[in-house]
């Protein structure tokens, strides 16, 4: 490997030219909103469930089992999706995956009873299961070494975006259609059609998308030729990666991230109107203030990282002080929630914490960074898998402390364990470019 201080050269005179189009912008904004959508589909079921639950007459374990259905599928069909994407192009598998999950988010809306429903939870999991690991494809293939941050942070800033508003957008159509059925179809279709567009815009590669001009293509073909010549192009051997120190403290770091995210995601709401006494609106109005933080949050720090390394700074130091200090900052913001009364600073600590969190999105960065073209999507795969097994973990563990504890206190020191994890996990990855093809 090389060990040679990695600076961020100046771009060629050619690749800064004006003029150049803005192509692979637009396609990462289609990607930010696919995974708003996706989020949003996670959240319906979690809105409906109290209709759908006395609908079909179902039990508290029933519904644990209907709402972790999701997860078990998704979190399995990580690495085989991202396999699929290293093999087949990502445009087709884009497309079939985000059609795919609308037509089981709309044909839920018929379920006839909760077996079937169950079946398109699980459909809904696979089908959504390649769209993640295909932003940190498209990442490694789209954008320069100095664009990697906010193109990561665009494709993961859906899960705060819709986070906070899945919850508005199918209550209110619940709430206007008065038929939880009405609300999941509409859902459904409208993901369809935005499947469709996004594989009508979206290309492979630079080169062949047909709205691409020689100005933006050279100056991303530049780029990234130079980060070539610098480490020497050779090509990505997944034995090796997966034996690679960077590589598995990236899939303990996106665990550690995953936990506290995933856990405040299903717990927070609980704390809040238990521990603080916020009634329903209160609890809404709280949550989608803290969550449109977190996306705000992501959203910067894609933008001051690459901003940072394209005035020079070494990728290791500028990566490592924003993962650590972030991470930091999250646990120290949950480690005050865990001893303050007042109900107004703790949401105001939550927002902070979230805001801060969210930088770790930019992991998303690191499978084309560490992994190359050709196995990014393996290795976003990958990552995924380990960070939403947790997702599945985390909500019972939070769920057996409080329970046999009684309190949310070990449950928020948990997170602040967990985000000291980040720290220590981010801490040790190499951010360098690898010229891997």
């Amino acid at each position: 490997m090389n060990t040679k201080t990695e600076r961020v050269m100046p771009l060629p005179a050619a690749a800064t030219s004006t003029g150049a189009t803005t192509v692979r912008w637009r396609i990462f904004l289609i990607l930010l909103l696919l995974s708003a959508i996706n989020y949003i589909d996670r959240a319906s079921l979690s809105v409906a469930m109290p209709l759908i639950s006395t609908e079909f007459e179902m039990t508290p374990a029933l519904e644990g089992l209907m709402l972790s259905a999701f997860f078990w599928s998704y979190a399995l069909m990580q690495i085989p999706g991202g396999m699929l994407l290293d093999r087949f192009q990502v445009r087709n598998i884009v497309g079939v995956a985000t059609v795919g999950w609308g037509f089981f988010q709309a044909i839920a809306g018929g379920a006839h009873s909760w077996m079937m429903l169950l079946a398109t939870r699980i459909g809904l999991g696979v089908a959504e299961s390649p769209i993640m690991p295909a932003g940190a494809k498209l990442n490694g293939a789209w954008l320069t070494p100095n664009e990697r941050g906010r193109g990561a942070t665009l494709v993961d800033g859906g899960a705060p975006l819709g986070t906070a508003m899945g919850a508005i957008i199918i209550a209110a159509l619940i709430t206007w259609f008065e038929s939880w059925r009405i609300a999941f179809f509409i859902a459904g279709v409208g993901t369809m059609l935005v499947g469709v567009w996004a594989w009508w815009y979206i290309r492979n590669s630079p080169a062949e998308h047909p709205k691409v001009n020689e100005a933006e293509l050279a100056y991303i073909t530049e780029a990234n030729a130079q980060a070539k010549r610098t480490h020497g192009e050779r090509a990505a051997v997944l034995k090796e990666l997966l034996k690679s120190r960077s590589v598995l403290a990236m899939f303990a770091g996106y665990a550690c991230y995953n936990s506290v995210f995933y856990g405040l995601l299903t717990w927070m709401p609980s704390y809040l109107h238990k521990v603080h006494n916020l009634d329903i609106k209160a609890m809404g109005g709280a949550t989608f203030l803290i969550f449109m933080c977190g996306f705000i949050g992501e959203l910067f720090g894609g933008w001051l990282a690459d901003k940072w390394k394209s005035a020079g700074g070494e990728p290791n130091r500028v990566m490592r002080t924003l993962f650590g200090s972030a991470a930091a900052v999250t646990a120290m913001c949950i480690l005050l929630v865990a001893y303050i009364p007042d109900a107004g600073t703790v949401i105001t600590l939550l927002c902070v914490a979230l805001f801060f969190l969210r930088w770790c999105g930019m992991y998303w960065c690191l499978p084309a960074i560490l992994g190359g073209k050709s196995k990014a999507g393996v290795l976003g795969g990958s990552m995924n898998f380990c960070g939403n097994m947790v997702g599945v973990i985390v909500p019972i563990l939070i769920g057996l402390i409080v329970q046999f504890t009684g309190s949310y206190f070990l449950a928020l020191i948990f997170f602040v364990v967990m985000a000291m994890g980040l720290v220590l996990f981010s801490a040790v990855i190499d951010y360098r470019e690898r010229g891997f093809a």
